[in-house]
């Protein structure tokens, strides 16, 4: 017979099964407190890495345009590659998984251009998102796509594995144009140089951001979980930049780096006067911003004659380094004799001198012992001060300096802003190297009056003579005008005031004056046909580089023009670096170029020409239309436009005419008018290299070509230098060469 459990014995059961209850109860309540609360922000940040994708969305940059608001930089859609690892490894089936990996890798290595191997490894890593390749564009990505959707591969649903991601591409519409201001992009979007450098901030938007569910797989689920933040674009700028005079400077100024065999590059800025805007700035050779990291075929055939892999590693480094420096601003330079406007401006100032003040020069000069040359070795004889800039006499200026004294001349160095940078907004502006006031003796007075044995930028040098002849005021030069939001607003717009007055107005017309004497006396090749011009030209040894160059010389020629000199409102500045040609002084290299810059693009800024008599002679005549027309209608008007005429043919009317309707030749020029469908009658294209005018019109009219002049033509003494076609080419009758000239006795002191 079972004995019931006693009362007593119940209790204890009871309370047996209330402390087992309880205990469970307390275990599970601190698990769950420490779950929930304790690790909680722990549990959670893993259930979303496993729940959750999370993606940004790339703000596009703000877009570059040039004053007349075309566009120079912009952003465009562009595609990520991605794959999902995790979700590969999660297919059942062992074959089947090696074949979807081996699939992606053949396909997207040939897609992308990527290594096989290196996709293989990417279908193996520990990882829900494996990017790639970024930034690749629509042709390319619409061949992923292609490979995704293929039928060929329907049963291994590719998408759950591959997928893209849409992002933005920097894209420079204008290949080299004015890269080497612009600046390129990082595979990040950031900015690495140039104005994409320094107004980074400005140019990136506000990223966005994309949360979604995704599956065991790694992949987005649809009809589920999605936040969209969308991304804000940057603001854009508006520069000062304009697109057709900074490719009239690129293209001057890479024809006379190829026709001086320019060793260590150019530089062509062309500024106004007034506010200190950037309307150009060219430096050659630079690079393609959209391949920033590819180097031209030249120095890329130098790199890859380097055997040993670490050499050539450096070495392509500092070339590519070498083409995005700008060299206008973050090079410096010895002056030479453009720096003498500087120092005439001193001593006009603190009235040392007048311009009725004359100086002998018999060929040399000594300050305390230290002997000096001038360029011209049996002197210049006596001179005013206006011949003395003119001839770019250095023992004149020397004798100018010591006049002015070491206190007021480093007084004026400092206005000027030589002891300072300009504060251009561009990165790696260089600061210039001087002699000290304290440092300063009767010798470095001497050498630097000249512009010798210190070293400054160009863009210093640009601003210190156009505040010599815009009535003395020291501007700012800059290259963005205004920021603009996505909505076109202005945000905000430079500030274009004077930093300071450094001369009076007296003494910047003084100036004026002596530098338009100098470019129709000194520096002629800087003059532009029709307008009044002053300039100043100048040629510094590279002392340097002598102990490395063995015992000859390497050059600077310079030039810096103004116009209208008048009423100054536009310079250009123009630098050639380490000429390997014939010719080396600045007057007979840069100022050339200084010429046919301001040839055409004053006239494209509204300027209107002034012809002398002499000038009208030897301008180009527009060629007239007489296509259609009777031979005799075609002939009459060919007289009255002052060209000539040659009739091919025996037909009663003009068929075909060469040179067509419009283009500009040389006045007494010959149209070929074809009056039947005969054979275009050839000619042979004469040497038309160091002759003067008169000369190559003459040649070129007994060779049945035309000729279209540059340069100057209309001052006694020039000659021809260069041709558009090579002589000895065969073309046809009436086509025209292009004939460029200089004046080749210019020199600098």
């Amino acid at each position: 017979m079972a004995l019931k459990p006693g009362k007593q014995m119940i209790t204890r059961i009871i309370t047996v099964m209330l402390a087992v209850i309880v205990a469970l109860v307390g275990v599970s309540g601190y698990s769950l407190v420490k779950i929930m609360i304790i690790n909680g922000e722990e549990y959670q940040s893993k259930a979303s890495e496993q729940q959750l994708y999370d993606s940004l969305i790339t703000a596009p940059r703000g877009d570059i345009y040039d004053r007349n608001m075309q566009t120079l930089a912009t952003s465009s859609t562009a595609w990520t590659v991605y794959i999902t690892p995790n979700g590969i490894k999660k297919i059942s089936d062992d074959s089947k998984r090696e074949i979807v990996k081996k699939t992606i890798a053949e396909n997207l290595s040939q897609i992308l251009e990527l290594e096989y191997e290196t996709i293989l490894g990417y279908t193996e890593k520990n990882s829900y998102y494996v990017i790639v390749k970024k930034k690749i564009d629509k042709t390319v990505a619409d061949k992923v796509r292609e490979f995704l959707s293929s039928e060929d591969y329907e049963d291994l649903n590719l998408t759950k594995y591959v997928g893209l991601d849409e992002t933005t591409k920097r894209y420079y519409p204008n290949d080299n144009l004015a890269s080497v201001v612009l600046g390129f992009v990082g595979s990040d979007d950031q900015g690495l140089a140039g104005i994409e450098s320094y107004y980074d901030n400005e140019l990136t938007g506000i990223a966005g951001r994309v949360v979604a569910a995704k599956s065991a797989a790694g992949t987005d689920m649809p009809l589920t979980y999605e936040m969209v933040e969308e991304a804000t674009q940057g603001n854009s700028l508006v520069l000062t930049l304009d697109s057709y005079i900074q490719y009239t400077a690129e293209k001057y100024l890479q024809a006379a780096i190829e026709e001086n065999k320019i060793a260590e590059r150019g530089a062509a800025v062309v500024m106004n006067v007034k506010t200190g805007a950037i309307l150009g700035m060219a430096v050659k050779g630079d690079f393609n911003p959209n391949e920033p990291f590819v180097l031209s075929d030249a120095e890329q055939n130098i790199v890859d004659a380097v055997k040993e892999d670490e050499e050539k590693s450096t070495l392509k480094s500092e070339l590519l380094n070498r083409q995005w420096r700008n060299k206008a601003v973050s090079d410096t330079y010895e002056p030479g004799s453009v720096f003498k406007v500087i120092t005439a401006a001193i001593a006009l100032e603190e009235n040392k001198l007048n311009t009725q003040n004359t100086f002998y020069c018999n060929g040399s000069t000594s300050v305390a012992g230290q002997h000096y040359n001038c360029h011209k070795k049996t002197g210049h004889g006596t001179q005013s001060l206006a011949q003395a800039m003119s001839n770019s006499c250095n023992p004149a200026f020397i004798s100018v300096g010591q006049q002015v004294g070491i206190n007021s001349f480093f007084k004026y160095f400092k206005a000027f802003g030589f002891c300072e940078k300009t504060g251009i907004d561009l990165p790696g502006e260089a600061m210039s190297t001087y002699h000290k006031e304290e440092n300063m003796g009767p010798v470095e007075l001497a050498s630097s009056s000249f512009g010798q044995t210190f070293n400054v930028t160009p863009i210093q040098m640009l601003t210190a003579v156009s505040a010599c002849v815009n009535g003395g005021y020291l501007v700012k030069p800059h290259l963005v005008e205004k920021t603009i939001n996505q909505e076109g607003k202005v945000v905000n717009t430079t500030d274009t005031g004077y930093k300071r007055q450094v001369i009076s107005e007296t003494t910047s017309s003084t100036l004026r004056e002596l530098m338009e004497f100098v470019a129709e006396n000194g520096a002629k090749n800087a003059l532009a046909s029709g307008y009044r011009v002053g300039a100043k030209t100048g040629t510094s040894q590279k002392v340097s580089k002598i102990h490395q160059t063995g015992d000859h010389y390497l050059y600077i020629g310079s030039c810096i023009s103004v116009a209208p000199i008048n009423n100054p409102e536009i310079a250009v500045f123009v630098m050639l670096d380490e000429p390997k040609g014939d010719k080396y002084y600045g007057g007979v290299i840069s100022a050339p170029v200084n010429g046919k810059i301001m040839t055409d693009i004053l006239p494209y800024l509204g300027y209107e020409p002034s012809y002398s008599e002499e000038e009208l002679k030897n301008l180009t005549v527009s060629v007239p239309n007489t296509v259609g027309m009777t031979v005799s209608e075609a002939k009459s008007k060919i007289n009255n436009s002052n060209l000539k005429y040659q009739v091919i043919g025996s037909g009663q009317n003009v068929v075909r005419q060469l040179p067509e309707q419009g283009s500009q030749v040389a006045s007494s020029g010959t149209v070929i008018l074809y009056t039947g469908e005969s054979e275009n009658k050839v000619a042979t294209v004469p040497n038309l290299v160091g002759l003067t005018a008169t000369e190559v019109n003459t040649i070129a009219a007994s060779s049945g070509i035309n000729v279209e002049f540059k340069g100057l033509t209309s001052k006694s003494g020039l000659k021809s230098y260069s041709q558009s076609i090579d002589a000895g080419k065969e073309v046809a009758a009436g086509t025209i060469v292009t004939v460029n000239f200089r004046d080749e006795s210019a020199v600098d002191g």
